[in-house]
């Protein structure tokens, strides 16, 4: 059977508890676990030292993102955010070589030129990921934007993350189907609705696992999936193990996915 590559983004092992131990303690955990790709969260960042974490992370062989919650285009301006440089070098500093960010306020007005100028010489790659928020986590800007990414053959790509979808109750399998093609990073959650009506991630259920494969169907043969929910137990490197074993064989290919 087919494996592929799985990334744990460090914030499913909570924020209070990454920065209490530091992003760079996770490292041989991950590669202990049979993740490919460690992310990295600057919200969570709590004075790590970049060459260093960045030669921890080559050590135990892993691929390195690094996840900014920056936006990419500010609102009401033209340019691309003024921190996109200075994150892009951020990243590099740490080993990365993509920078996750969102897209922001996309508009016909935004200068997508001076983005492409911007990321010419750069060795991180750029993903812009769906989120949260109604600018950034709607399919019809992010199909806008990546309609002109396309036309410039700009080097950008997108982070599609399945749950975020439902927070602006859009569908993620008109998404997938719509933006499939651009996907080169796939966020797994699962989306469940508290007594408050919150919307909150969840570790995946059986029909989830279903879901997702469905899902990849409208992306590129076996790329990148990375665990973004709830990791939360005693042992965490056997239950990271866990997850990392079951997102690693789903494929659209595949009938009937093994469930943790």
């Amino acid at each position: 059977m087919n494996t592929f590559p799985v990334s744990i983004s460090l914030s499913s092992y909570g924020a209070d508890l990454v920065r209490e131990r530091g992003q760079a303690s996770f490292i041989e955990l991950l590669a202990k676990a049979g993740a490919t790709r460690i992310e990295l969260r600057e919200e969570l960042l709590t004075g790590e030292d970049p060459a260093s974490f960045s030669q921890a992370v080559q050590q135990h062989d892993l691929e390195c993102l690094y996840s900014s919650p920056m936006e990419l285009w500010d609102a009401g301006q033209s340019r691309p955010n003024p921190q996109l440089l200075p994150t892009l070098q951020r990243a590099q500093a740490f080993g990365a070589k993509w920078l996750k960010v969102s897209l922001g306020y996309f508009t016909e007005h935004c200068d997508m030129r001076q983005l492409a100028a911007c990321l010419e010489q750069q060795s991180v790659g750029l993903l812009v990921e769906n989120d949260q928020t109604s600018q950034g986590g709607r399919i019809e800007p992010m199909q806008r934007f990546f309609d002109s990414v396309e036309q410039l053959h700009a080097p950008v790509s997108m982070t599609f993350d399945i749950g975020n979808w439902q927070w602006q109750d859009q569908s993620a399998s008109t998404a997938a189907r719509l933006l499939g093609r651009h996907v080169t990073y796939v966020h797994c959650k699962g989306v469940a609705r508290r007594p408050d009506g919150k919307l909150i991630a969840t570790p995946p259920t059986a029909t989830d696992l279903q879901t997702w494969q469905q899902l990849m169907g409208h992306m590129p043969h076996g790329l990148p999936r990375a665990v973004e929910y709830p990791l939360q137990g005693n042992d965490l490197t056997w239950l990271t193990r866990q997850h990392v074993q079951v997102l690693s064989r789903l494929s659209h290919t595949q009938q009937e996915p093994s469930y943790v």
